[in-house]
């Protein structure tokens, strides 16, 4: 197909986007579009799309649509932001299912051949991009590729983000437009949390505008509603209210008087809290087996910090299922270690049982789950922070969603 062919593909697959998918097309127009023949397929930022001319010469007007359709749709679930140390080519993997999926059901173009559509592979994934990525394997059976190899033009393989030029050399799965690999390559933002925040924001008015043109259009499906609602929550870090949990219930403030004596060894003079500590601490860990280990380590890792600013007395971690399995104290300068046991069904109310028995003076309980159970039991005087990797209510305390 000649370059005059491929630019009337273009055309009229813009067209047919405007008069038959406002959504995809107000997204669509509000980025600028541009040749790059060192890419292999197509690829975004988040901010602009650029396409290879000989990728787009081969697909028909109705593949065209899908794959402009396809970038918009990486754009409007900011994949580019939410990949964080993720392998980069297993990411665009794992995205790709979610857009195909949904281009798919919503009819949108004819999805080209080799593109990455597995319905059980969405269904095992919960229909997003990060649990997908969690059933993947981390060794596919394709394993190693072509990834780190050269192409047939002598260029490395396409599939890195910006800042990332090495991520995807020892990537187990193939690159964007390889065989088993993803239609494009998704590149990473900036690397300035303060601008991706910004540019987060303007993609949530950019959804919420594309979805009101097709709804005055009267084509906002059901589908794309759901999609909307979950571009544009805000997600807030769940890191922010546990701290903030913890630490407005400790009046403290800094002060040189009397530094931090763990760290006058190495010759750092460093500020240590006055006031008024917080109390001891309750930490309940869900161990019917539903909460991840990285899950775990983050939550630990957090705790830790919280733990070095707010000096509690004293902290209690509570391991249980459908009873207290072990309880573990920990002293201001122990080491802080979360250690999971056991594992089975799930009742919350042994942990308030066991703080009224053993008559503990708890400033704050923080309750790590899932939240599958309906056994809250009574609530206890002291606030808890139920700290859940799944939504769900609760009928005393506050809830954060934690998110890996």
């Amino acid at each position: 197909m000649n370059k005059e062919a491929k630019l009337d593909n273009l055309l009229k697959a813009k067209a047919a986007l405007i008069l038959d998918q406002p959504f995809f097309a107000s997204l669509l127009l509000s980025m600028p579009i541009s040749e790059d023949n060192s890419i292999a397929t197509l690829a975004t930022d988040g901010e602009s799309i650029i396409y290879n001319a000989e990728f787009l010469s081969n697909l028909s007007v109705n593949e065209t649509i899908f794959v402009l359709a396809h970038e918009t749709l990486h754009c409007a679930l900011m994949h580019m932001y939410r990949r964080n140390d993720r392998d980069l080519n297993k990411w665009n993997i794992a995205a790709d299912h979610v857009i195909n999926d949904t281009l798919d059901r919503e009819n949108v173009g004819s999805m080209p051949e080799g593109a990455l559509l597995d319905h059980d592979l969405i269904k095992q994934g919960n229909g997003t991009a990060e649990g997908i990525y969690n059933v993947l394997p981390d060794n596919p059976d394709n394993s190693k590729g072509d990834s780190d190899q050269s192409q047939g033009d002598g260029q490395p393989s396409q599939g890195q983000g910006n800042g990332d030029q090495d991520s995807d050399q020892s990537s187990n799965y193939p690159s964007a437009g390889q065989p088993g690999g993803a239609l494009d390559q998704v590149n990473d933002a900036s690397n300035d949390p303060a601008e991706n925040a910004e540019k987060e924001s303007e993609m949530r008015v950019k959804v919420l505008q594309a979805a009101n043109a097709a709804k005055m259009a009267g084509k906002l499906s059901a589908g794309l509603k759901r999609l909307v609602g979950e571009a544009t929550e805000t997600r807030t870090d769940w890191r922010a209210i546990l701290r903030r949990f913890l630490s407005e219930r400790a009046k403290v403030d800094y002060s040189f008087a009397r530094p931090k004596r763990r760290f006058l060894a190495d010759d750092l003079y460093l500020p240590s809290l006055t006031g008024e500590k917080l109390g001891k601490i309750v930490i309940a860990v869900d161990c019917s087996g539903s909460i991840s280990e990285s899950i775990i380590a983050e939550f630990e890792s957090e705790i830790k910090a919280i733990i070095e600013d707010t000096s509690p007395t004293s902290i209690d971690v509570l391991y249980f299922d459908t009873e207290i399995l072990r309880a573990d104290h920990f002293e201001l300068d122990d080491e802080f270690i979360i250690k999971p046991t056991g594992g089975g069904g799930t009742a919350f109310s042994p942990i308030f049982e066991y703080i009224e028995k053993e008559a503990l003076e708890v400033s704050a309980c923080v309750v790590l789950t899932d939240l599958c159970c309906n056994d809250f039991g009574e609530p206890p005087i002291c606030p808890v922070l139920w700290a859940s990797t799944d939504p769900g209510d609760v009928p005393f305390g506050e809830t954060v969603l934690i998110k890996e």
